[in-house]
This record gives structure tokens, C-alpha cells and sequence, in this order.
């Protein structure tokens, strides 16, 4: 039996009181893992990166929005980034995917909006590049956009993303704290039944980091902590959790990793997804986006020289990398569903996951970090 502890005080008094929204499930030491986070626990703790957020909640139909991700603030098309991208399962609608498999770079920002909203936000990606200082003269973009379908809450045939939106959301794209929850492209999503939306987390490799983020819209069965929380779905629920759907998970590192070893990173965050319960349903768009904002290794659009100096970590020290991403994708998974709040659209209602329930049984379970 544990030790009276100040921990037990407060864990009790949170229960009593219910928990806030804006506490995270490290916050009652749910564990993931053993490696340290970054500063924000964020995609954003990689140097560089930005994320930025439009949300539309518009009468009783409108829940959908934009999530950007830029891999730095400059010109990405003209300061390329090693890309690659793993398919977990593919009933998606992935738009870019191609070429970044074939070059193994990025060189836009990454949109994710929802299913209908794809052919939008890709154009307005177009525009926004098109339009930046310095490509004046470019004639083709591979805009990369990701999608999950939010029809349930959302009025997804009236496609209410404009190009506007994307634009906005690029532009307010910040380095610091990101917002999850119901925001961005995660507004009307739902995940193992509970609402769904935006997570993010990320972890320290040395002198690196992988930050993660992700797009939450899939069944399967609940677990947080090792523990199945599949028992916690209401009847009405229940048939809805074992739906089909989507996730979408941006990986990012600053740490010198080439697209060859940044596809192997992205097959680990599959694993992180596993952990929290999903399983790559047959309607399920699974996809991995990885990137590395390493400046050794930005592809200039213009080449001054026939050989490219970039430097690599070599395969036998990947492994922490690898445990990063699996760590940090199973936790920004769980954050999405803390964060996400109850939410009616389109005639449907889908309830919050009763975070006071999980801590409960995680606390009886002796399943938390507490010491």
C-alpha cells in the first residue's frame, strides 16, 4: 500500500472536484513512457516548427476547421525539408503523397482539414506558396494535405473550408503552445467513441527532440496506461466506437535523419497508435508524416552544386528515435481525447471521454506514476 502523500491529497480532491480542462493526462502521472518531454510537451519543442488553428463552428451544422504545420518560418519551397511518409492504412484521401515518396522532401506547409476540404486547402497551398518572395517564376507545387472525415458532427457536403480559412491558418501557425482539443481540423472528430480532435506531445533524444502531433478520428478499443477502457462506452456509443475512421500523425525531429530513416521513424508512431488502442480499421485512413528541420539538410530549390554535404545518424542509433515517436504518439493520442469536450452538430451529440472515470480506475488499478 502507498504512503499518504500530498500527490493523494490532490488526486482526491481533483476527483471530488472533476478535473479541468486544461490539465493533460501527465498532469495525474498517467504514464507514457520514460523519456523526458520538451518544455511545451509539444510538436512545437521542435526548433522551428509552427502549428496554427482555424476553427469553424458555424449554427447547428458547421464543425470542421484547418490545422497548418510549417517545418520552419522561412520559404519551405525554397529551403526544401526531408520528408517521408508511411501508409498505415490507405482509405484516405491523402493529397501530395507521391511526390514526396519519390524525392524525399517537403516543401510546403502541411494542411490537415477535413475529407471534403482537401481539394480547397490544397489550392489555397498553391496560392500561399505561389505568392511568397522568391517564386515568382515556379510553375509546380506539391501541396501535402491530410484529411479525416468529420461527417457525423460536422455538414461535411456543404464544405465550408474556404480558401481564406487555410491562409489564416498558415498565417497564425506560432512556435508555442498548441492548442488541442475540439480545434483546427480536430473540431469535429471523434475518437473511440468520445470526441475526438487535436493531440500533441513530443520527447528528448539528447540533443534532440520528435514532437508529434495528431489528427484523432478512428476506432478501435481505449487503453490508456496499459489499462482497456473499452467497458466505459455508453450503449449508444458502443456502435460508434467500433466504427471505421481516420488518424492523421505529423512527426517532426530536428535531429539529422534522412528520408530513408525518417519513413522507418514513421512506421513507429503506428505503434504508438496500437498502444492507445487503434486498429487500422478497413475504412481507416491511417498516415505518418515525417520530417526533419535539420538546416544541414534543407534542400535549396536552386542547387549551386552537383553533391549535397548532408549529415546522418547512423542506423545502430535510431533506436531512441524510434521509442520517441511510439512514446510521444500514444500520449498525443490520449491528450487529444483529455483536451476534446462534448459536442453537438449536424443533429448528433458525442460526449466527452469521463476523464474522472479513467483516473479513477487507473488510481485503483495502482496504474499512475505517483509516487
Amino acid at each position: 500500500m502507498r504512503p499518504f502523500s500530498y500527490f493523494s491529497l490532490l488526486f482526491s480532491l481533483l476527483i471530488a472536484q472533476g478535473a479541468s480542462a486544461q490539465e493533460r493526462p501527465r498532469d495525474f502521472d498517467i504514464p507514457f513512457g520514460k523519456l523526458k518531454t520538451g518544455a511545451l510537451n509539444a510538436i512545437t519543442d521542435v526548433p522551428g516548427v509552427r502549428v496554427g488553428h482555424v476553427t469553424l463552428t458555424k449554427g447547428k451544422k458547421v464543425r470542421t476547421g484547418v490545422t497548418a504545420i510549417l517545418p520552419h518560418g522561412g520559404n519551405i519551397f525554397q529551403e526544401k525539408v526531408p520528408a517521408a511518409i508511411y501508409l498505415g492504412n490507405g482509405f484516405g484521401k491523402l493529397a501530395g503523397y507521391s511526390q514526396v515518396a519519390e524525392l524525399g522532401n517537403l516543401e510546403t506547409p502541411i494542411v490537415l482539414t477535413n475529407t471534403l476540404g482537401v481539394p480547397t486547402a490544397a489550392n489555397a497551398v498553391i496560392k500561399y506558396t505561389l505568392g511568397q518572395v522568391g517564386n515568382e517564376t515556379v510553375r509546380s507545387v506539391n501541396p501535402l494535405i491530410g484529411e479525416t472525415n468529420d461527417g457525423r458532427l460536422n455538414d461535411i457536403r456543404s464544405q465550408p473550408v474556404t480558401e481564406k480559412d487555410v491562409f489564416k491558418a498558415i498565417g497564425m501557425a506560432t512556435d508555442g503552445s498548441v492548442e488541442e482539443g475540439n480545434v483546427g481540423a480536430g473540431t469535429g472528430t471523434i475518437c473511440f467513441g468520445w470526441k475526438g480532435g487535436i493531440g500533441t506531445a513530443s520527447r528528448k533524444v539528447g540533443d534532440y527532440t520528435v514532437g508529434v502531433l495528431v489528427q484523432t478520428n478512428f476506432g478501435g478499443n481505449l487503453k490508456i496506461g496499459g489499462l482497456d477502457f473499452s467497458g466505459l462506452y455508453r450503449e449508444w456509443q458502443q456502435s460508434q466506437a467500433d466504427k471505421d475512421g481516420s488518424c492523421m500523425i505529423i512527426v517532426a525531429t530536428d535531429a539529422p535523419i534522412l528520408e530513408r530513416n525518417l519513413k522507418r521513424l514513421a512506421k513507429r508512431a503506428m505503434l504508438g497508435l496500437a498502444r492507445a488502442g487503434g486498429i487500422a480499421s478497413n475504412g481507416s485512413g491511417d498516415y505518418v508524416i515525417a520530417f526533419s528541420t535539420a538546416k544541414e539538410n534543407r534542400v535549396p530549390y536552386k542547387n549551386t552544386s552537383k553533391i549535397l554535404d548532408r549529415k546522418e545518424i547512423p542506423n545502430d542509433y535510431l533506436t531512441p528515435y524510434f521509442q520517441a515517436a511510439v512514446d510521444a504518439t500514444e500520449e498525443a493520442i490520449i491528450n487529444s481525447l483529455f483536451a476534446a469536450e462534448t459536442m453537438e452538430g449536424s443533429g448528433h451529440q458525442v460526449q466527452a471521454l469521463p476523464v474522472d472515470e479513467v483516473l479513477k480506475k487507473l488510481k485503483e488499478k495502482d496504474l499512475l506514476n505517483n509516487k
